[in-house]
C-alpha cells in the first residue's frame, strides 16, 4: 500500500498548482491532507474510486484536515477540537491518524496550549495503539533533531524547535512509535519538508523537516519506503510518502 500526507496550505489554492495531476499519478491508497482551509460546501472534488472525509475548522479559511481513501474504512472519527485538526480512519489492520498539530506561534504565545495538545494527542494514539497498529501522519510542527533543520543554532527559541516541543516529540516516540523516515534514513541530511516563502528558502533548501509518518514500533519493519517528495511544488510543504506491506 502507498500512503501520502501533504500540508497543502489551502486546498483550493493548490488545485490551481498541479494538485490533481500529482494525485492521479501517485495513485495512492490513502491520501491525507492538512491545512485544507475549507468550510463545508466550499469545494467538491471529483476523485473517482476514493471515499473523501473532511474535518473542517469552525473558523473560515483556517486549519482543517481531510483523508481520501480507496479502501472503505471501518469507521471514521474526527477530533473534538473546533479547528479540524484530527481525522482518524480505522481499517482492518491499522488506524490512520491524519493530524495538523498547532503551531506555538510568534513569541511562543501558544506554547502552553501546544504542550497540553501534545499530551492529549499522545494519550489518544496510545489508546488506539492498544487496539491495533497506528499510522500517524501530518504536519507535526516540530523539527525533532538538529539534523532535521538547516540552521539549528539560530532557531533554538523559535516555534517548532524549542526544547519543550522537541522533548515532547521524543516522549511520543518513547510511547511506542517510530519516525519512519529516520528509521530508514538515520543519517540523511538536508532532507526537509517545509520551507519559508521568504528569502528564497526553498531554492536554497533552507528548510525544516516537520511533516511525518509515524508508526507503531511493532509495525516498523513493514515500512518499505519513507521519503519526502521535495520536488513537488504548490505548497510551502512537500508531500511525505510511505509504502507498506
Amino acid at each position: 500500500m502507498k500512503l501520502i500526507s501533504w500540508n497543502v496550505n489551502g486546498l483550493r489554492a493548490v488545485l490551481g498548482k498541479g494538485f490533481e495531476d500529482y494525485f492521479k499519478t501517485q495513485n495512492a491508497d490513502v491520501f491525507c491532507l492538512q491545512e485544507i482551509k475549507l468550510s463545508e460546501g466550499q469545494l467538491s472534488l471529483d476523485l473517482p474510486g476514493y471515499k473523501c472525509f473532511y474535518n473542517y475548522a469552525e473558523k473560515k479559511g483556517y486549519s482543517g484536515t481531510a483523508v481520501f481513501t480507496k479502501v472503505e474504512p471501518i469507521s471514521v472519527e474526527f477530533g473534538s477540537d473546533n479547528e479540524g485538526r484530527i481525522c482518524t480512519l480505522e481499517f482492518e489492520d491499522f488506524f490512520v491518524v491524519c493530524v495538523y498539530t498547532p503551531n506555538s506561534q510568534d513569541g511562543l504565545r501558544r506554547l502552553d496550549f501546544r504542550m497540553q495538545w501534545d499530551e492529549e494527542f499522545r494519550t489518544y494514539i496510545k489508546n488506539l495503539d492498544s487496539k491495533k497498529v497506528v499510522l500517524v501522519c501530518g504536519d507535526l510542527n516540530v523539527a525533532h533533531k538538529e539534523i532535521d533543520i538547516k540552521n539549528p543554532k539560530t532557531n533554538t527559541h523559535n516555534p517548532g524547535f524549542t526544547i519543550e516541543e522537541r522533548d515532547s516529540f521524543s516522549k511520543t516516540l518513547e510511547c511506542g512509535f517510530t519516525d519512519t523516515f529516520r528509521y530508514l534514513h538515520p543519517d540523511e541530511k538536508d532532507a526537509y519538508s517545509w520551507w519559508s516563502y521568504r528569502f528564497h528558502a526553498r531554492e536554497k533548501n533552507t528548510g525544516w523537516r516537520i511533516d511525518y509518518w509515524l508508526c507503531s514500533d511493532r509495525f516498523r519493519d513493514n515500512i518499505l519506503t519513507s521519503y519526502i517528495d521535495a520536488d513537488i511544488l504548490g505548497s510551502d510543504h512537500a508531500p511525505v510518502v510511505i509504502e507498506i506491506k
